[in-house]
């Protein structure tokens, strides 16, 4: 028997009736529900409808029943055991019940019910595990008691797929880095893992019939690092216990260096090369059932030298294999065109579109490894997995990949260097919510503020920093609340090839100049802590133009003198390709392009590089201090009162992106937070 529990008492929360009308009304281009109000419990994914009832409940104990779903009642006592809640018979009754929901034929569909009780009504294993996943984030805990607000939720997932990609074929991640995303990817209601396992520099999968793959010679990165095949099946189990199903991926015949490699190829034409390959993909699909495992991805993408060139019956003879093993084979779209192949299901990354009635899964201009903390999860807050507002029978759902390609000097760099933890949670709202409408325009840079598309991002963004302070303490979690921050630009003036031309801007801030001919007037206000001047995709930006000079101007009232940490960057290095419009800035430089930051008239001092100067193709060079987010803030004086923020913004025709980030933050224990005690300038004041 359990401890006797206190009794279970029931508190007004009629405030939160007025709150549920202002929610109906916020219901824009098909986001999630605009309204955060801070009482209300921050929901990622957004559920399909919530009804709040008024009040809540409180209670000191619980008593979870199995019922038809053991596992998830498992789950849900373990977690509540560790919020200080203990079991007890006489507890908050909490029952799982596996039945059909009448408001959807998802298998993933689930229903909440509090009241006096808890009721999760599930049709399968994961629903009800989904159901855990948002009864965690309604649990609050205060004066020693549990609290769950009186609610109904009725919710199902917009896609069948929704996924992440990790490459490990490059960098190779421990089991442990690994499995610590995959519970973050369980919480956010992911239910695919793709795994990158053979690129170039490595063949990462164990081999029994081959072991030479796993060779110093076959190896240029982590020489000795891979998977056995034991670490892959119990990987497999872990995420299927977590309702996650594993996509293994032998990318081929491009980016096959290290297979080549191993066995002294010269081409992947040569017919020992197809003869081992389909060897190590029959002894692939002995490591899972077609069940536990029924998606295999075979690469196709990115032959781009004759070793890498095949004949049609090099894939022709890999596909026929697979789907004789029962498993369904993906491939990358764009990739190799297999003659009357008509099965296999596309995987489309940068802007291709699928095949005239083939199954697809999106992966464009969703690539982490480009995105900028602050301006890449804008557009994945609006952009539209597969570019229609649910899925079908043909658009299957969408996959976040993480792609560093260059060389980490340390796993968990792969995390430093890129937003991944924030990416998962932006990403999973949009994959699991659906968008009504793909909103391109926002992709590089926030909305106009006031606007309603403005207001949701901002009202999302505010669950955001609940789940970051809640459930990513201690780990990287690059995102602050950047809705605060409004800018004036100015430009971009002709500075006729030469970055370094001064205009003037730099004198005195007035509402427009006239140099040269043409008249520049200030424009915006735009919000934001990074903005896009141009984007280096072609999203749409705030400018056409190949080069010029931009300026930028902002205003922070401080409460006192102080040095305020900032985050100051002018070139959002992609984590790949080398240094993409590189190369690195020089001592004294901020950025090779000579931009410039003065705060109240003084010049504030670009870091002291630890790589100055590294060219465009350094793939082998890891990045050290390159991006503002993995280096040491820029400690900048603030003075009491009004400070003013300039900022000089050229770009070349040679370079690529024209971009500038600047936010002051803290840093803390936890994690890199917002700057207290600061007050920013709204629109109308911005000067």
């Amino acid at each position: 028997m359990y401890p006797p529990p206190r009794p279970i008492r029931l508190r007004s929360w009629c405030s939160l009736l007025a709150l549920t009308l202002v929610l109906g009304q916020l219901l824009l281009a098909g986001l999630p529900l605009g309204a955060q109000d801070s009482e209300l419990p921050a929901l990622i994914p957004t559920p399909r409808h919530v009804e709040y009832s008024g009040g809540e409940v409180a209670f000191t104990s619980v008593a979870v029943a199995d019922g038809d779903w053991p596992q998830a009642a498992t789950q849900l006592r373990a977690f509540l055991v560790e919020e200080g809640i203990p079991l007890s018979d006489a507890g908050l009754p909490v029952r799982f019940a596996n039945q059909p929901v009448a408001f959807s034929d998802s298998k993933e569909a689930y229903r909440i019910r509090v009241d006096s009780s808890v009721t999760v009504t599930a049709p399968a294993r994961a629903a009800a595990a989904y159901a855990v996943a948002t009864l965690r984030q309604l649990f609050r805990k205060r004066d020693g008691e549990g609290i769950l607000p009186r609610v109904s939720i009725e919710d199902w997932p917009a896609f069948a797929i929704r996924g992440f990609l990790h490459d490990t074929g490059r960098n190779f991640q421990s089991i442990e880095q690994l499995r610590e995303q995959i519970e973050v990817l369980a919480a956010y209601k992911y239910n695919l893992f793709h795994w990158h396992l053979t690129d170039d520099p490595g063949w990462r999968l164990e081999s029994k019939r081959y072991p030479e793959l796993q060779s110093a010679r076959a190896t240029t990165r982590n020489a000795g690092k891979f998977y056995t095949q034991e670490e892959f099946r119990e990987m497999i189990k872990f995420c299927r216990e977590r309702n996650i199903t594993v996509v293994p991926e032998f990318d081929l015949p491009g980016h096959s260096a290290a297979f080549r490699r191993a066995f002294g190829l010269q081409s992947m034409a040569e017919p020992r090369a197809l003869e081992i390959v389909l060897d190590l993909f029959a002894e692939l699909t002995e490591l899972a059932d077609a069940e536990t495992m029924p998606y295999v991805h075979i690469g196709t993408d990115e032959v781009r030298n004759a070793a890498e060139a095949v004949p049609d019956s090099f894939l022709t003879a890999i596909i026929r294999q697979l789907e004789a093993a029962g498993r369904q084979v993906i491939v990358w779209e764009e990739g190799l065109d297999v003659p009357g192949d008509t099965t296999s299901i596309q995987q489309l990354w940068a802007r291709h579109p699928p095949g005239e009635g083939r199954r697809f899964i999106d992966s464009r201009a969703n690539y982490i490894n480009h995105l900028d903390p602050f301006a890449g999860m804008t557009r994945l807050f609006f952009q539209q997995p597969t570019r229609q507002p649910r899925g079908d029978s043909l658009a299957l759902g969408g996959i976040l990949c993480a792609w560093p390609d260059n060389r980490v000097a340390h796993e968990r760099d792969i995390l430093r260097q890129n937003p991944v933890y924030p990416a998962m949670v932006f990403y999973a709202d949009a994959i699991w919510h659906g968008r009504e409408a793909n909103q391109e325009a926002y992709w590089a840079n926030l909305p106009p503020p006031g606007t309603p598309a403005f207001e949701a991002f901002r009202a999302f963004e505010n669950k955001v920093i609940t789940h970051r302070d809640r459930y990513f303490a201690g780990r990287e979690f690059p995102y602050l609340r950047q809705t605060d921050l409004h800018w004036r630009l100015i430009g971009p003036f002709d500075h006729a090839g030469n970055p370094k031309r001064s205009f003037p801007v730099e004198d005195t801030l007035r509402e427009s100049y006239e140099v040269g001919g043409p008249t520049y007037p200030l424009s915006g206000p735009y919000a934001g802590a990074t903005l896009h001047l141009k984007h280096f995709f072609g999203f749409p930006a705030v400018t056409e133009a190949s080069s010029g000079t931009f300026y930028a101007f902002s205003r922070i009232y401080s409460p006192d003198d102080r040095m305020q940490d900032f985050w100051i960057g002018f070139q959002g290095w992609s984590r790949s390709g080398g240094r993409r419009g590189g190369p690195t800035p020089e001592r004294g430089q901020w950025h090779h392009s000579n931009p410039q930051v003065w705060v109240n008239g003084n010049e504030i001092a670009p870091p002291a590089w630890r790589q100055p100067g590294v060219a465009a193709a350094s793939d082998e060079i890891p990045f050290v201090d390159e991006d503002y987010f993995y280096r040491t803030p820029t400690a900048v004086p603030l003075r009491r009162g009004w400070n003013d923020i300039l900022l000089k913004v050229p770009h070349t025709a040679a370079g690529w992106k024209w971009m500038f980030t600047c936010v002051p933050v803290r840093v803390t224990e936890a994690g890199v937070r917002e700057a207290t005690g600061l007050i920013y300038s709204t629109p109308a004041n911005l000067r």
